[in-house]
């Protein structure tokens, strides 16, 4: 009974992954998951099976070929009317959704199978494991530095009640040679954690919460991707409207700003945070800008020489993604476009909509940098 169980169990959980990987697109575009987010699992909706049952109608109430009508006359089933019309109902809906927990590292995998992704070939030392040692066993050899005291005694004093030369009125505990017992180690892998992120928002009066809400739904897909990549992967936001700071990622998803735009304060406090915390010889460095490519006057070319200087030279990726905005002019991925042709680090999208999350992230991510 057991058995039959647990092949229901394993058959279910196959039935719901591949309606997750028929879904994941639409999952993608509406950021059904972001909510429901655990820390190392969500929670997805999914449709209910039901089993098919019989449906009576009530006695007296009419059926098909009743009263008056012509041929082609849709017919009503008893009780229809407007839709909200009428009180509470006492019957039961339909088309219920249950709630099933997958982990992260399974949807990254989903992901990187639906968008073809390539694994990363990290830079550096960030698919390196230094060992540690680690004093987590007990042998009976050892140095005397590492004498385990308490199990000595425990060991003594055991072996002298077994033999009878225990006198509780005058315990004299003297542990030999075989009661000795020392501490040893076992060499433990530690991967290394070479990997960061960094986000970059216009949180200008420009950028609206529809533009916001796309932002954080590609953001938590990338992340989701990077962390299955990397073990221990560190996260840093920045924000910026005509001046830039690093926050929380709390703030960077619900900050709202109003005034200017100067892109470069978001390059600028991007480059000193790499310069201080992440050496590039170290670190594998991802940054993602988002904005509705709207800029002040001449701000484009201070923004292209910390780019081009600063942060270009040092990152695997700088991913530039562009909502469309009723507000924003639009202009600075063409003016990315024409100032650096196709640079090998520098990877651009346009994000009319929602829906165009899913092509956005296969182009950020399909490089494998």
């Amino acid at each position: 009974m057991v058995m039959d169980i647990q092949r229901d169990q394993r058959r279910f959980k196959q039935i719901v992954r591949g309606r997750i990987r028929q879904n994941l697109r639409k999952y993608i575009t509406h950021g059904e998951m972001i909510g429901r987010r655990g820390r190392d699992a969500v929670s997805i909706p999914v449709p209910q099976l039901d089993v098919p049952h019989f449906k009576y109608g009530k006695n007296g109430s009419g059926g098909v070929g009743q009263g008056k009508g012509e041929v082609g006359d849709p017919l009503s089933q008893p009780g229809e009317g407007p839709e909200g019309a009428g009180g509470a109902g006492s019957d039961p809906g339909s088309g219920h959704l249950v709630e099933v927990e997958v982990s992260l590292k399974e949807l990254a995998e989903m992901l990187g199978e639906e968008l073809e992704l390539p694994r990363i070939q990290p830079k550096g030392t960030a698919n390196i494991e230094s060992e540690k040692a680690k004093y987590n066993s007990i042998r009976q050899t050892g140095p005397e530095s590492l004498k385990h005291f308490k199990k000595t005694y425990l060991r003594a004093l055991k072996r002298q009640i077994t033999t009878g030369n225990y006198v509780p009125d005058d315990p004299c505990i003297v542990p030999v040679k075989g009661d000795k017992q020392y501490r040893s180690w076992n060499d433990v892998p530690l991967p290394e954690v070479n990997a960061v992120a960094i986000y970059m928002m216009d949180v200008s009066g420009s950028m609206t919460d529809e533009q916001k809400h796309i932002v954080r739904n590609e953001a938590f897909w990338i992340d989701t991707w990077l962390t299955n990549q990397y073990r221990g992967i560190e996260t840093r936001y920045i924000i910026h409207d005509a001046i830039a700071k690093e926050v929380d990622e709390h703030t960077f998803y619900h900050t709202r700003e109003s005034g200017g735009t100067r892109i470069s304060s978001a390059y600028k406090v991007c480059a000193d945070l790499i310069a201080s915390t992440f050496p590039s010889e170290d670190w594998n460095i991802y940054c993602f800008q988002f904005s509705d490519g709207d800029n002040w006057g001449d701000d484009n070319r201070v923004a292209f020489e910390l780019l081009n200087q600063k942060l270009l030279p040092v990152v695997n990726a700088f991913c530039y993604g562009q909502v469309e905005s009723p507000y924003g002019s639009g202009d600075f991925i063409d003016s990315l476009r024409k100032e650096f042709n196709n640079h090998e680090s520098l990877i651009l999208s346009e994000i009319p909509d929602k829906d165009a999350i899913y092509n956005s992230i296969k182009t950020f991510l399909g490089k494998g940098k």
